[in-house]
């Protein structure tokens, strides 16, 4: 992907903007990290995330059709 002078010069404007820059520390404030507890990686809260995770996307899987063909063309 390639960028046109014009645009260039839209992300250069863009950011050094003050207001973009606040929006940022704004948004760096109140971000929510949920698996750091002080700072650190809380391996309890990661497991317990991945179990539920595994919980939700471990559904029953659909049963396989044979796949049949006749003329295959490679």
């Amino acid at each position: 992907m390639t960028l046109t002078d014009e645009e260039i010069m839209e992300l250069r404007a863009l950011a050094s903007s003050e207001a973009m820059r606040a929006d940022s520390e704004r948004l760096r404030a109140t971000r929510y990290t949920p698996f750091l507890l002080n700072g650190e990686v809380d391996c309890d809260r990661v497991i317990e995330f991945l179990t539920e995770y595994n919980e939700f996307l471990n559904h029953p899987l659909k049963q396989q059709r044979p796949f049949i063909e006749k003329d295959m063309l490679l």
